[in-house]
C-alpha cells in the first residue's frame, strides 16, 4: 500500500485534545460502549482511504516508515482538502504543521512547527542555525510579504574571504581545502538566519503561542525518530569528512565508526534543548547567550578529529546578536491569467523563475503540453522542452551577470522590473529559434555603474513546504543547510551551514570586472530558492497555488516546470509535482530526468524519442537523474466545491496532509 493511500489515525488522548479545539472527530456513543473502539481523528489525513495508519507509527504503511531515497515512487495521487494543508519533504515534519493547524494554528505558526522538525529528521537539508525564503499571504489583506533569513557574511569578511587565510600584501595562502572544497571549515560557515526570520514572521501573522510551537520537535528529539532513507544515504555518503567532527561522529556514526544505516532510532538531546531555548527565551536563544557562544566556538575550530587543520571562520557574537530578517518585496508579474510572486534578492530564483514565465509568455505554450498524462504528469512534448530551455538560458544569462544582495549591488535600473518587463521579454523571447538552441545565452546589455562579470558559482541542496491554513492565508518557504550535511561542524545537536559558498571565491573575472555575488562583509550570498505563490488576475486577491522546490542551481527549472504543467498544461498538483524534471541552466546542456518512468534513460536516452528530438535541435541532453523535492497546493474544484489540492514530490519522502474533503 502506499504511503500516499493512507489516513493517520491519532491516538485517542490526541483525538480527544484536537477535537476540543474544533476538531473533525466523530461525536461519541450518547452511552458507553463496553469495547468502545479506538476513536479515528481524520482531520489530518492523506486521503479518504479506509485503512488509517499512524503517522510516527512504525507500522507497517506508515508514511514515515524509513524507506530506501533513491529513484521515483510511482503512484502518487492528489491528496484533497477541506480548508486547510501542509506538503513538506518529510512525513513527520508534515504532521507537526498539520496538527498545529488542525489546534487553530495560522500557516506561519505551522511553518515554525515543520522547521524545528525538518532540521532534526533532514539535516541533510535543513538546519535551525541555517537559512531561509518563506513567501506570505495574508488573505484578510491580500497582502503578500516576502521575508528573508539568508544567512551573512560576518563583519571581519573581505573579498578573499573563501580564498586566503589572511589577504594583506604579505600572506595570500590558500585556504587548506576539505573534500575538494572549502565548506568543511569556518570559512563557509554564515551568521544564521531561519529562526530569527520565522519569529519576525510569526510576530506578524501568528495564531498561537511561539511556545507552543515545539513540541512536536522536542519530542521527536527526546523520545528518538527513525533515520529515513535520504538521510541514511547522506550520512553514507558523508561519513568521512563526518568523522573530523567529534560531535557529528558520535551522532552519525557507530562506536566502529561506520554509518548509521536506515531505520536505527536516534535522539538528540541537545537538539531538544535548543527548541526548549527557543520555545521559552525566542529565537535570542541561538542569537546570544551560551547556545550563541557555542555556535562561535565551533566556527573558530582549527583542528579536526584526525589532527588536520581546519581554517576558522571569523564569526563574533557580535555577528550572532546583531542578525535581522529582513522584510521584502516580492517580485512579482503577470502571467496570461494569473499574478506570480516570488521571492526576491537575495535570492535570484524568484527573478529566474518569472523571467522564465515572462519569455514564455510569448508562445502558446498550451500546444506544447504533455502526451499521455497519467497520474506521473505524462511524457513531455519535444518543443514544450525546447521553449522551457531556451527560456531558462536566457532567464540565468540574466541572473548570472546582475542578480545578488541587492543591499550591495543594486539590479540594472535598481528595479527587478529592467529584467521583468514585458517589452524587454519580448525582446529575449524573439532570440528564441523553434529549430535550434541557442546553446549558450548572452545576458541583456543595461547601463550598470562598473561592467560586471559572469558569475556561475555552484549551489547545492535544500528543502520546501506549502501550507494553507482555514483562514486562506499561505506560506512557501524554501529552507537550507546549504549542501548535504552542511560545513560538517556540528555543536547542540545542530549541524552549521556551509551557505557561504553560494559566493563567488573569487571577486573579480578574468578580466578584473567585479563579480556582483563576491563576498563582502555582512552580505548575503546570492540564491536560487524560489518559493512561488499564484494568485487570478493582475493583483493578488483570489489564490490559486503555492509551490517551490529545492535544488540548488536547479530549482529555476524544477519551479518553472512545475508552474507551466499547471497554469499551461491543465496538470492538477500531482501531476504538475510529479512531472518530468526538466531544464536548462545557461549551458548547452538540457536536463531531463531520467529517474522518472516516462523517460527511458537507457543507452544515454538514446532509445526515448523526447531525448533524441531534443539532441536534433541542437541540445546537449543529460539523463542523470534530478532530485526536486517540490511541495505543491492548488485551489480547485471537486464535486462542486472549492477545495485544496496537493502534491509531494515523489523523488523525495514527502507527503500532503489536511483536513478531509466528505465523501
Amino acid at each position: 500500500m502506499k504511503a500516499h493511500d493512507l489516513k493517520l489515525l491519532l491516538p485517542l488522548s490526541l483525538a480527544a485534545t484536537l477535537a476540543a479545539c474544533g476538531g473533525n472527530s466523530p461525536p461519541p456513543a450518547p452511552a458507553p460502549a463496553p469495547a468502545p473502539a479506538p476513536a479515528v481523528d481524520y482531520a489530518c489525513q492523506t486521503n479518504n482511504s479506509s485503512t488509517p495508519v499512524v503517522v510516527g507509527s512504525g507500522q507497517a504503511g506508515d508514511p514515515a516508515a524509513p524507506e530506501p531515497a533513491s529513484g521515483y515512487k510511482l503512484g502518487f495521487k492528489t491528496v484533497y482538502a477541506k480548508s486547510y494543508m501542509v506538503v513538506a519533504n518529510h512525513p513527520l515534519a508534515t504532521k507537526a504543521g498539520c496538527d498545529i493547524l488542525k489546534a487553530g494554528g495560522s500557516a506561519i505558526d505551522a511553518a515554525v512547527a515543520v522547521q524545528a522538525v525538518l532540521a532534526l529528521v533532514e539535516p541533510q537539508s535543513s538546519s535551525l542555525a541555517g537559512g531561509a525564503f518563506l513567501m506570505h499571504y495574508d488573505a484578510k489583506t491580500r497582502k503578500v510579504q516576502a521575508y528573508d533569513g539568508r544567512e551573512t557574511a560576518p563583519a571581519a569578511a573581505t573579498e578573499n574571504y573563501l580564498r586566503w587565510i589572511d589577504d594583506t600584501t604579505n600572506q595570500t595562502t590558500p585556504v587548506p581545502n576539505v573534500s575538494g572544497s572549502i565548506r568543511g571549515s569556518g570559512r563557509s560557515i554564515g551568521t544564521p538566519g531561519v529562526m530569527r526570520m520565522l519569529e519576525m514572521a510569526q510576530g506578524d501573522h501568528g495564531k498561537l503561542a511561539w511556545k507552543d510551537l515545539f513540541g512536536e520537535g522536542i519530542d521527536l528529539a527526546t523520545n528518538g525518530f527513525k533515520i529515513g532513507g535520504r538521510m541514511a544515504d547522506a550520512i553514507k555518503s558523508n561519513a568521512t569528512s563526518l568523522k573530523r567532527d567529534a560531535e557529528a561522529a558520535a551522532y552519525f556514526l557507530d562506536s566502529g565508526g561506520n554509518p548509521k544505516p536506515l531505520g536505527t532510532t536516534l535522539t538528540n538531546p541537545g537538539y531538544a534543548g535548543v527548541l526548549q531555548a527557543l520555545a521559552a527565551q525566542g529565537a535570542n536563544a541561538m542569537y546570544t547567550g551560551p547556545i550563541a557562544q557555542d555556535i562561535v566556538n565551533k566556527i573558530a575550530v582549527t583542528t579536526a578529529v584526525d589532527g588536520s587543520a581546519i581554517t576558522p571562520g571569523k564569526t563574533t557574537l557580535d555577528d550572532l546578536a546583531n542578525y535581522r530578517p529582513m522584510r521584502r518585496e516580492p517580485v512579482c508579474t503577470t502571467y496570461r491569467a494569473f499574478y506570480v510572486c516570488s521571492m526576491s534578492p537575495p535570492s535570484s530564483g524568484g527573478i529566474g523563475v518569472l523571467s522564465t514565465l515572462g519569455v514564455l509568455e510569448n508562445f502558446n505554450m498550451s500546444q506544447y503540453a504533455p502526451t499521455s498524462v497519467d497520474l506521473e504528469g505524462g511524457k513531455p512534448t519535444v518543443l514544450g522542452v525546447h521553449l522551457v530551455s531556451e527560456a531558462e538560458r536566457l532567464a540565468y544569462a540574466d541572473r548570472d551577470k546582475y542578480v545578488a544582495d541587492t543591499d550591495f549591488v543594486p539590479l540594472p535600473g535598481n528595479s527587478p522590473d529592467t529584467l521583468l518587463n514585458k517589452t524587454y521579454m519580448q525582446q529575449r523571447a524573439s532570440l528564441i529559434s523553434m529549430s535550434k538552441s541557442m546553446g549558450v545565452a548572452q545576458a541583456g546589455t543595461f547601463n550598470t555603474p562598473v561592467a560586471l562579470g559572469i558569475d556561475r558559482t555552484p549551489e547545492a541542496g535544500t528543502t520546501h513546504l506549502s501550507i494553507v491554513d482555514k483562514d486562506g492565508n499561505v506560506v512557501s518557504m524554501t529552507t537550507t543547510v546549504e549542501s548535504s550535511m552542511g560545513s560538517f561542524h556540528m555543536t547542540r545537536g545542530i549541524l552549521l551551514n556551509n551557505q557561504l559558498t553560494d559566493f563567488s571565491a573569487a571577486p573579480t573575472d578574468a578580466n578584473n570586472n567585479p563579480l556582483a555575488n563576491r563576498v563582502q562583509p555582512l552580505k548575503r550570498p546570492r540564491s536560487t530558492m524560489a518559493p512561488t505563490l499564484v494568485f487570478k488576475g493582475s493583483a493578488p486577491g483570489d489564490f490559486v497555488m503555492a509551490t517551490g522546490s529545492p535544488g540548488g542551481g536547479t530549482i529555476i527549472q524544477y519551479v518553472a516546470k512545475t508552474l507551466v504543467g499547471a497554469l499551461d498544461w491543465n496538470l492538477d498538483a500531482q501531476q504538475a509535482t510529479s512531472l518530468v524534471d526538466f531544464g536548462a541552466s545557461n549551458s548547452a546542456t538540457t536536463n531531463v530526468g531520467g529517474e522518472h518512468p516516462a523517460i527511458d534513460a537507457t543507452n544515454n536516452g538514446a532509445n526515448d524519442p523526447l531525448v533524441t528530438g531534443l539532441r536534433s535541435l541542437g541540445h546537449t541532453v543529460s539523463v542523470s537523474a534530478q532530485s526536486s523535492g517540490i511541495s505543491t497546493i492548488i485551489r480547485t474544484q471537486r464535486n462542486g466545491a472549492t477545495v485544496l489540492s496537493g502534491g509531494a514530490d515523489p523523488r523525495r519522502e514527502g507527503i500532503v496532509l489536511g483536513d478531509p474533503v466528505s465523501p
